[in-house]
């Protein structure tokens, strides 16, 4: 293909969806305060002077996106007429806060919003009345979109959102279930998550991502975190989607004074997968924990880029991301720990393992560290490999068959992230998928 016509193609796409942005963009003008309809205006200028990425971009070079410029996708024309009992098996034991969304469309009849602890949670349109002053100084203040198409697109379209609002000193006794469900085909959706964890306050928060069919659509999210001081948030993130959805995400968390999160995230679907996390402390002695496992095969593509940002003192970090690929799936990580000037005695760990499961998988990571300052304690490491041998042949001699033998060594491998989720029944199910998968692996 010629860089003329790849380049006709790539603004079919983005201007096929733009199309549908100006057929509502009159209504919305009317109904958003000022502030939110001039941050909508920012990102759609921004989105027409960007393309979109390639792989002479360093941060896309092993991310092709030819396959997804050659789609055309459309906002959500015809909602599906979803009961409570279609998605009971998407529930969570021990949640009683439910916000979904079909399609990305708020859907009120499949939510459970029950109040726990004073928490504040609903949809941007219904949060905006009473929660304005927590929701204008975070709503796309921490996530910059000048330079990322995705974000920029994400936030042309911010007509609705998640919003959770956990007052200061609050802890909440049971998890927070944000349900995103696709339901057709060809339908492109801009889901947005705002948490906003007040000081002393406690939460979890699961960010969830299904498909009730098999076939070809975009998801294209953001999700904005801030804590407070002392704040403690554990957000799970799980991207579920079908193996030919294109789905495209954005982290961006900013940390309080010695606040702590921990990040657990699952990927297992789509064709094309990206989450970009972006970790600020902002604030003396915060801490922050990522967990990544991506579990994929296939022709699937996962690409996962990290960025924790110690901007002050006496910052600690530590993360693990795993990749488990099987068939001509090809897994990518690039995790960058910037340690800026005056974040003395930062401490930082950061550990990439992956495992492949066929002679043609592949892996590409990338561990960098940055570090502008002299006290501190800062590591790094990256393996690629198979499974062990002596591993497999041990557990042969204790009377399993070779292939059991790998399907427990993958499961273990896997295991590892999931068992560091704080749900229970949450980690039940995922050891549950990740057992099927593994044993199905070629």
């Amino acid at each position: 293909m010629s860089t003329g016509t790849a380049l006709v193609t790539e603004r079919g796409v983005l201007d096929g969806l733009l199309a549908s942005l100006t057929q509502t963009a009159g209504s919305l003008v009317s109904t958003q305060p000022k502030w939110l309809t001039t941050l909508r205006a920012q990102a759609l200028e921004r989105v027409g002077a960007l393309t979109l990425p390639s792989t002479h971009d360093e941060a896309w070079r092993f991310t092709p996106l030819a396959t997804f410029a050659r789609q055309s996708f459309h906002p959500l024309r015809t909602p599906t007429a979803l009961l409570p009992g279609d998605i009971k098996h998407l529930h969570i034991e021990e949640v009683t806060t439910r916000l979904v969304f079909v399609d990305g469309v708020h859907a009120p009849q499949l939510s459970s919003l029950k109040p726990d602890a004073g928490l504040a949670v609903g949809t941007l349109a219904s949060m905006l009345a009473r929660q304005a002053s927590s929701i204008e100084p975070h709503l796309g203040q921490h996530l910059a979109f000048h330079d990322a198409l995705f974000a920029a697109l994400n936030t042309a379209f911010l007509q609705d959102a998640a919003v959770l609002v956990v007052p200061r000193e609050t802890t909440l006794a049971a998890p927070v279930h944000v349900l995103y469900i696709s339901t057709q085909p060809d339908v492109a959706s801009h889901p947005r998550l705002l948490l906003v964890a007040g000081a002393g306050s406690k939460a979890t928060l699961i960010e969830d991502y299904v498909a009730l069919h098999p076939g070809t659509y975009f998801t294209n999210a953001v999700a904005e975190v801030a804590l407070g001081a002392n704040a403690q948030v554990s957000h799970v993130r799980i991207q579920r989607e079908s193996q030919q959805a294109f789905h495209m995400a954005s982290c961006a968390v900013s940390l309080g004074a010695a606040s702590r999160y921990h990040s657990a995230s699952i990927t297992l679907g789509g064709q094309i997968s990206r989450l970009d996390l972006k970790v600020l402390q902002s604030a003396d002695a915060a801490e922050c924990a990522l967990d990544g496992l991506a579990l994929i095969g296939g022709q699937q593509l996962a690409d996962t880029h990290t960025f924790i940002d110690h901007a002050k003192p006496h910052g600690v970090s530590r993360q693990l991301h795993k990749c488990i690929v099987g068939g001509a799936a090809h897994a990518v990580f690039n995790g960058q720990v910037m340690v800026r000037p005056g974040a003395q005695k930062t401490d930082s760990a950061q550990s990439s393992r992956n495992l492949l499961l066929s002679g043609k998988a592949q892996v590409d990571t990338q561990p960098q560290l940055e570090i502008f300052a002299d006290d501190v304690k800062c590591t790094h490491g990256a393996t690629v490999g198979q499974l062990d041998s002596d591993e497999v042949f041990y557990l042969q001699s204790r009377g399993l068959s070779e292939a059991v033998a790998r399907n427990l060594l993958t499961y273990a491998f896997g295991a590892e992230v999931i068992n560091r989720i704080p749900v229970a029944s949450l980690r039940r199910q995922l050891e549950q998928t990740v057992l099927e998968q593994t044993t199905g692996q070629p």
